[in-house]
């Protein structure tokens, strides 16, 4: 039964191979989008994703304290991890200057957010940005060098 079984599968094997090669197999066509009609375009270009209307105010430009994770704190010196994990896990803030009252930073800290306060933005929490451990560890991760 074993043979019969393997017999017939190379056959239909061979079949299909003629048949393909003498043009009776017909092309395959994966997906027909020619039903789609022209205002689910219109729609889609209508369409304007919050977060990316939020890139184009200072939150794209400076750290929105409220919103931001720890790894954008690296662009400036003295902030990452320690005081950046700070700043994110006291959030949210009514102004940016509410960072130098968080509980526990020294001295040395306090004046290293001082004199970056200027590249710091508040505006209020999203959701889609502040939603579960992410600000935390974002799983980025550069090699060591």
């Amino acid at each position: 039964m074993h043979s019969f079984v393997r017999r017939f599968g190379l056959l239909g094997l061979a079949v299909a191979i003629c048949l393909s090669f003498m043009g009776w197999v017909q092309p395959v066509s994966a997906l027909d989008l020619s039903w789609q009609s022209s205002p689910s375009i219109v729609l889609a270009e209508a369409y304007r994703n919050p977060i990316d209307a939020k890139l184009e105010t200072d939150f794209g430009q400076k750290i929105d304290v409220n919103n931001t994770n720890v790894l954008a704190f690296m662009k400036y010196k003295g902030l990452y991890p320690t005081v950046a994990g700070k700043v994110v896990q006291n959030a949210p803030y009514n102004s940016v200057e509410d960072v130098l009252q968080i509980d526990g930073l020294s001295d040395q800290q306090k004046r290293t957010l001082q004199d970056n306060l200027g590249n710091f933005t508040v505006s209020a929490p999203d959701p889609s940005l502040v939603g579960g451990q992410d600000r935390y560890n974002p799983g980025s991760y550069k090699p060591f060098r």
